[in-house]
C-alpha cells in the first residue's frame, strides 16, 4: 500500500507529511531522514490501530444516478 506524501524545506530542516493528513508530520535534518521518520511514524500508527478504506454513503443529486435504471416508465 502506498500513501502520498510531501517533503519541503523548512528553516534549514525538512518537514515530511502525508497529503491530506496534517497531523501526520515529522521534521528531520535531511530530506532522507525526514522521509524515513515519516515512514516510521506511519508504521507506528498502523500498528496501533486498524487501517480502513471507507466508502461513504452518497448524499445529494449524485446519489440518484442509476436509481431508476430498471424502471420502464
Amino acid at each position: 500500500m502506498t500513501f502520498p506524501g510531501v517533503v519541503e524545506a523548512c528553516d534549514g530542516q525538512y518537514a515530511a507529511s502525508l497529503v491530506g493528513v496534517p497531523n501526520v508530520r515529522v521534521v528531520g535534518p535531511t530530506r532522507s531522514q525526514a522521509i524515513d521518520a515519516l515512514k516510521e511514524e506511519l508504521e507506528h500508527r498502523v500498528a496501533r490501530g486498524e487501517l480502513l478504506s471507507l466508502d461513504p454513503e452518497m448524499i445529494g443529486a449524485s446519489s440518484l444516478a442509476g436509481k431508476y435504471e430498471a424502471d420502464p416508465t
